[in-house]
């Protein structure tokens, strides 16, 4: 003690009477001895604090996610690729980027790329460039390289070097080789040979051939590639897209020049013509010969769409023809030789049809084939079901026999074994948030077995699948919640299922087991929204009409970090509009979208915050976005006042824009945030639009640019984009929190 200070020694008695002792009676070693044992009980306390207290490490079991990890390797499903190169081989891609091929009936692996491969052998990486285009579309630079002699050939038009192809890819037989530029495509029979032109009408932005056009990639095929070879490789079937008298869409880019540029092209809106189709055959072995096949009669001069190409032999292709109304298609199957097509099955529908691009299963002689059509369940409705069309005796119409049933749907007919006749087929027949995988009987009594069911049932409950040419063993991919991983397993009849796992993503697994993620309940939603004392605010999502919010698929977004971190709850509604719950429940939206749908989702939140719940929950929030589901949010702030805070991320906002004017009446005391992407499917027009009514209304909005970004953003945008959503809820949080209630903080006492 400094010596202007005299140290003081109380003690205490019962009346708290406080004694000074005189100088003369200190006792310095007793002093000492206390002063020990306090520092020692202090570093006890200290110490015991530090140990108790759990602290949150990176990496450490049971620490909070953060938009970072979602961008992390380890927390992405890692697809394998794998296929079927013989009935009992498998080539596919490790995590490590090795390309393995993995034998069944020998049990043995062989590495047959490694991924030094790409940078050891191949030429600089700078000249190896992919630009997206679309969704799936994109121009690249290809090279073709030897993995046994290390030769590498770049791959260019016999009139170009160092060219940007819009597509190339293997035939099937060989080393065929299909490449597209400028809109044309060329062909090569092997590797060394020179390229042949198929077709010189390609004309950018106008005449498409073998690739489609924005309306094609983007609503019809979905999927960039227009062109299908035949089983033997001897013919080419390919689509050739006219948007000559199609509008022209413009989408501006502002950055990295002094003046704005634009990108121009075909996008017709309702009302507008579409483009004009034509599907050819061109015969790739002797004399080039090119046919076309003809469409139905009933479809021939009008404006139609050819929304399925699949080869069924090496002559004949079925093609399924389409109205523009979408209310009426023809199911054909097509002579690639002479160019005629038979009329197999036609569909029609008073509101509008769906599944038009689901591929049938045929038999090897093309007298039966297999189809999902919509069949009533007494009064349940329409649900999806496998029908096998046989070709009559007595008739040239098929007779029908229906082989499932049920109110669950067939999502996807996977292969037919005619030796054994069975069939597989994924179905919702367990629950429709699961996907499993079937195999049924097609004679007799239709018996079904499940062969996924019991393959490790808790981690994954939603498959996909590849069967093998043979149909003795399948590829399945686990796209569960809980665990996401591909394996093979073998399905031949009457044996017990076995099988081997390809790719077990354990990187995807361990970080998750690190993480404090919720997991999820969809039984009832008084299970899902459990009391507890926290501020829980919950969101609801949903998707376009046919999708599915509510599955045991894997998913992991932006949303999960506030779950995690927040005390948020994030509920999905399936309601009217969406898919696999029967046409009742899909079609219900017809020319009604943003009413039924956006009044089951208020329903939702006014029943989990109504005061009967079991639960206290202090702010109502809705946020979903991207195209439809942004229209529906801002539906629904037009529509209640029960929402406090809402994004949306380039709503839809007129549909005579995108394809009924839409008056919005936005409560002031909302906010709204707008992410705005310069989109080639829902245009900055949209965006417009709504600021000027905002602004008009004064509503409280803030808006947030991604210039130069398409419908799907670069990585780096997501990052942002991912940071701004979390940030945003977590500052809208604050500041429409309220106190608990009186009885709820008395429990947090207790």
């Amino acid at each position: 003690y400094p010596k202007s200070m005299q140290p003081t020694v109380y003690s205490c008695n019962s009346t708290f009477d406080f004694v000074q002792l005189s100088p003369e009676s200190r006792n310095y070693k007793g002093i000492a001895i206390s002063l020990l044992v306090i520092v020692a009980v202090c570093s006890l306390i200290t110490m015991s604090v530090f140990v108790l207290t759990p602290v949150e490490l990176p990496g450490a079991a049971n620490s909070r996610l953060t938009v970072l990890d979602l961008f992390k390797p380890e927390f992405s499903v890692h697809d394998p690729e794998a296929r079927w190169i013989s009935d009992s081989e498998v080539l596919y891609r490790n995590r490590d980027g090795h390309v393995i091929k993995f034998n069944f009936a020998l049990n043995e692996t062989e590495m047959i790329l490694r991924n030094s491969t790409f940078v050891s052998s191949l030429p600089p990486m700078d000249v190896l460039f992919v630009t997206s285009v679309y969704r799936h579309s994109y121009t690249a630079a290809y090279i073709v390289y030897n993995i046994h002699t290390r030769e590498v050939w770049e791959l260019n038009p016999p009139e170009v070097q160092n060219a940007v192809l819009q597509h190339a890819a293997w035939g099937v037989k060989g080393q065929q080789l299909i490449y597209i530029f400028e809109n044309n495509i060329y062909y090569q029979s092997d590797v060394q040979s020179n390229s042949l032109r198929i077709t010189s009408s390609g004309e950018e932005g106008v005449i498409f051939n073998g690739i489609a056009d924005w309306l094609y990639e983007e609503e019809i095929l979905q999927s960039h590639i227009a062109h299908w070879w035949s089983p033997d490789g001897e013919r080419l079937a390919f689509l050739m897209i006219n948007d000559t008298l199609v509008p022209t869409m413009f989408l501006p880019r502002f950055t990295g020049s002094p003046y704005p540029r634009s990108q121009e092209y075909p996008y017709p809106k309702a009302g507008q013509p579409n483009p004009t189709v034509r599907l050819l055959v061109v015969n790739l072995y002797g004399p080039t010969h090119t046919q076309e096949l003809v469409p139905p009669d009933g479809l021939r001069g009008r404006e139609h769409y050819v929304s399925m190409v699949k080869w069924i032999s090496n002559t004949h292709a079925a093609v399924r023809w389409l109205n523009r109304p979408q209310n009426v298609s023809f199911l054909t199957v097509c002579d690639a030789t002479v160019g005629s097509c038979v009329q197999k099955h036609e569909e029609a529908s008073d509101l509008w049809l769906t599944r038009q691009n689901q591929k049938p299963v045929f038999s090897n002689d093309r007298s039966r084939f297999f189809l999902t059509i919509p069949v009533k369940q007494g009064g349940q409705g329409d649900f999806h079901h496998i029908a096998m069309f046989t070709k009559s005796f007595r008739s040239d119409q098929n007779d029908v026999r229906h082989l499932t049933s049920g109110n669950w749907e067939v999502t996807k007919i996977l292969a037919y074994d005619e030796g054994e006749q069975t069939i597989y087929f994924i179905s919702t027949q367990d629950s429709p948030q699961k996907r499993h995988v079937y195999s049924a009987s097609t004679i007799g009594l239709f018996s079904q077995r499940c062969l996924t069911c019991e393959v490790n049932q808790e981690a994954c409950a939603f498959f996909d699948a590849d069967i093998s040419p043979n149909k003795q063993h399948v590829i399945l991919q686990c796209k569960g919640k809980v665990c996401a991983f591909s394996f093979w397993i073998s399905i031949q009849p009457n044996t017990a299922v076995s099988y081997f796992i390809l790719d077990n993503n354990m990187p995807l697994r361990a970080a998750l087991e690190m993480k404090k993620i919720s997991k999820s309940d969809k039984l009832e939603l008084t299970t899902l929204f459990h009391p507890s004392p926290s501020p829980y605010r919950p969101s609801l999502s949903d998707g376009g009409p046919g999708s599915q919010s509510v599955s045991d698929e894997y998913e992991l977004g932006w949303d999960s970090v506030l779950v995690s971190c927040d005390e948020v709850i994030v509920a999905r509604l399936d309601g009217r509009g969406t898919g696999f719950r029967g046409l009742r429940v899909l079609q219900q939206v017809h020319q009604r979208l943003g009413t039924v749908d956006v009044q089951d989702q208020i329903a939702a939140l006014e029943y989990v915050t109504s005061d009967q719940r079991d639960i206290y929950i202090s702010l109502k929030v809705f946020f979903s976005f991207q195209g439809y589901g942004a229209y529906l949010t801002l539906m629904l702030l037009r529509s209640t006042a029960l929402i406090k805070c809402a994004a949306a991320n380039s709503p839809v906002v007129d549909w005579k824009l995108y394809v009924i004017g839409v008056v919005f009446k936005v409560n002031l005391q909302n906010q709204l945030v707008i992410f705005v992407l310069f989109s080639a499917n829902v245009h900055f027009q949209h965006s417009a639009e709504l600021i000027k009514h905002l602004i008009k209304i004064g509503a409280n909005y803030t808006m947030q640019l991604y210039p130069d970004e398409g419908h799907f953003l670069s990585l780096q945008s997501q990052k942002h984009l991912s940071e701004s959503l979390v940030g945003y809820f977590r500052t809208c949080f604050q500041d429409f929190s309220t106190p608990l209630p009186e009885e709820i903080g008395k429990e947090d006492d207790d």
